[in-house]
């Protein structure tokens, strides 16, 4: 019975005309005794033509029927063509009003015209044309009016079952958010704490061991600065994931080293230009000494900016990268003049769109700007400085420390609270 569902779907109204119309041929050539009379003829053919016509307009071929139904009462003895092609826009309309005021007017309309009609006529073909009432109008009314009632509880269940979709996703999105806090305990009390602890080791060598090679004194200057610079991006990751919101993908998770950032830019420059576009890139050297988090929210703002110049702007556009340093936060910009010919395909940053960029500045405190510049885009933002990590120990709290060392020292690896005492702030806040 799909057919029958298809036959009286509203986005069909032509399918319904089209065979309408073949039955009232049929009736002409099959059914009506001898010839038909000319004005049957007329009547019929105006009746289909308006109907083929007004197929998509209810209420106006509703009242081209009934005008003719007036005229055929008047004029003809047989008026079957038009009392069904009136009922038939009654049904229509009642499929397909936006408000039922018009279908119960529309039906009142129909009605009152058989019934003018039928004045004058003796008393039995009265009531005869009184009783064809129910068939002519009430007939396709009831049969409107039950098509549309399972066509809005259809859409109530569709709506219902989108509605119970996105619950689901809801609970996966919570469930996936504790999942994410969780993972961020853990980082916190594992993975923090065995990089304080040897970033603490390396800071005790480093002040007990005095008479050193100056090689091995740089290295060991090295390894506490990364592990102090570790410390502090381990913090900033561990926000991130506390946030379901600043989450986006696993590239949000991921980290890039400062010193490949200028060669990262450059490659996502060269997918723009070789996407056709025309690309003016200044980026400050000094860019090499930011913290990994902030150099990868660079690298992906300006993925997805020069993305966005090639959908928007299109081939053969000027993009204008600004990437600067000043007194250790980032200044980044990108422009350009909205004059690209035909929309061009680069591969995504990764990103969501300025949604996604201005939640990645956000999380890193700062705030991105986006709008119309003459006849093109600019984006822009300014990342804040990271914040300094704390001075080392004085000489003499280390030195202490150190006497401590050989006893507090425990057989895991770690360090006793003892031998704790006077770290600095940069592992007590992780």
């Amino acid at each position: 019975m799909a057919w029958a569902g298809r036959l009286f779907d509203v986005r069909d109204p032509l399918v319904r005309m089209v065979l309408l119309v073949l039955a009232g041929v049929g009736y002409l050539f099959f059914v009506v005794q001898g010839a038909a009379p000319a004005g049957q003829w007329l009547l019929a053919v105006l009746a289909f033509l308006a109907g083929l016509a007004l197929h998509r307009r209810p209420l106006v071929n509703l009242l081209a029927q009934t005008a003719l139904l007036a005229v055929a009462i008047w004029l003809l003895d047989d008026v079957t063509i038009n009392q069904i092609g009136a009922s038939w826009a009654l049904l229509e309309l009642t499929m397909r009003a936006d408000r039922t005021r018009i279908i119960w007017l529309a039906a009142g309309l129909l009605a009152a015209v058989d019934l003018v009609g039928a004045i004058g006529d003796p008393l039995p073909r009265f009531l005869a044309g009184v009783f064809g009432l129910l068939l002519e109008v009430g007939v396709p009314l009831l049969l409107g009016l039950l098509i549309r009632a399972n066509r809005e509880l259809s859409e109530q269940a569709r709506q219902r079952a989108a509605e119970e979709q996105r619950r689901r996703d809801s609970e996966a999105r919570a469930a996936r958010a504790d999942e994410r806090s969780a993972i961020a305990r853990e980082l916190h009390d594992v993975v923090a704490h065995h990089v304080a602890s040897m970033v603490l080791r390396v800071g005790v060598a480093r002040h007990v061991l005095t008479e050193l090679d100056p090689r091995v004194g740089a290295v060991f200057d090295d390894v506490h600065g990364t592990g102090t610079a570790a410390l502090a991006d381990l913090r900033r990751l561990v926000a991130v994931l506390r946030d379901p919101d600043g989450v986006r993908g696993d590239a949000a998770l991921t980290a890039i080293e400062p010193s490949s950032l200028p060669a990262a830019l450059g490659a996502a420059v060269d997918r723009a230009r070789q996407a056709g576009i025309t690309v003016e890139a200044d980026i400050d050297p000094a860019i090499t000494t930011v913290d990994a988090v902030r150099g990868l929210a660079v690298l992906r703002l300006t993925q997805e900016s020069l993305t966005n110049v090639a959908k928007h702007a299109g081939t053969s556009a000027l993009a204008r990268l600004s990437v600067r340093l000043v007194d250790g936060a980032v200044h980044w910009e990108v422009t350009d003049n909205g004059r690209g010919t035909v929309a061009a395909v680069v591969p995504s940053g990764g990103g969501h769109g300025l949604t996604g960029m201005r939640e990645r500045v956000e999380v890193l405190g700062g705030r991105l700007s986006a709008g119309p510049t003459g006849a093109g885009w600019r984006v822009a933002t300014v990342l804040p400085a990271a914040p300094a990590p704390s001075a080392t120990t004085a000489p003499e709290a280390t030195a202490a420390q150190a006497a401590q060392q050989p006893t507090a020292a425990q057989a895991d690896g770690t360090l006793s609270p003892e031998a704790q005492g006077p770290v600095g702030p940069e592992t007590e806040a992780t």
